[in-house]
């Protein structure tokens, strides 16, 4: 397991305890590493500030326990945004009919590796996409990165979302 999927075992218990979920975890930077936090509350309402200072202010107590990171790391938590990251089965479900990009470790029958279109959602753990080139069934565990397509059908829906 690498150094993000640890983390995340670590932190997701007390995150959901407190009623978020886990979007991604990653780790980047050069001379001082950035440990990105992305979460949502489990009750689909807006993230605000105090909820990224809720989350932030738990993870750092957790991780100067467990010390999973060695060097010096900065914390940031943030919501995933509009054009969020679609990381999980249930992101693909819960996001068909809006337009996504994705790319694949491995190349699909016809040699594609990356696919634009209409989410339609999640079959027997494929994500079901319909492109310009045709439908496509992807392995959830083949999708490398997947992130949803700013449009103004996903501008008007965040914004009926947010009431």
């Amino acid at each position: 397991m690498d150094a993000s999927g640890r983390i995340e075992q670590i932190i997701t218990p007390s995150v959901e305890a407190m009623g978020y979920e886990i979007v991604r975890v990653q780790i980047s930077g050069g001379q001082r590493s950035i440990l990105q936090i992305m979460a949502e509350r489990a009750d689909g309402a807006a993230m605000t500030v105090e909820d990224c200072a809720d989350i932030s202010r738990s993870v750092s107590a957790l991780l100067d326990v467990e010390d999973p990171i060695r060097e010096a790391y900065t914390l940031e938590v943030s919501s995933p945004g509009i054009d969020r990251p679609l990381t999980r089965l249930k992101d693909f479900a819960r996001f068909a009919g809006f337009e996504a990009k994705l790319d694949t470790r491995l190349a699909s029958s016809d040699g594609r590796k990356r696919f634009r279109g209409i989410l339609k959602g999640v079959e027997d753990d494929l994500v079901c996409i319909d492109t310009e080139q045709g439908a496509a069934r992807l392995e959830f565990d083949n999708i490398l990165r997947a992130k949803l397509v700013l449009t103004d059908e996903l501008i008007r829906a965040s914004q009926e979302q947010q009431g």
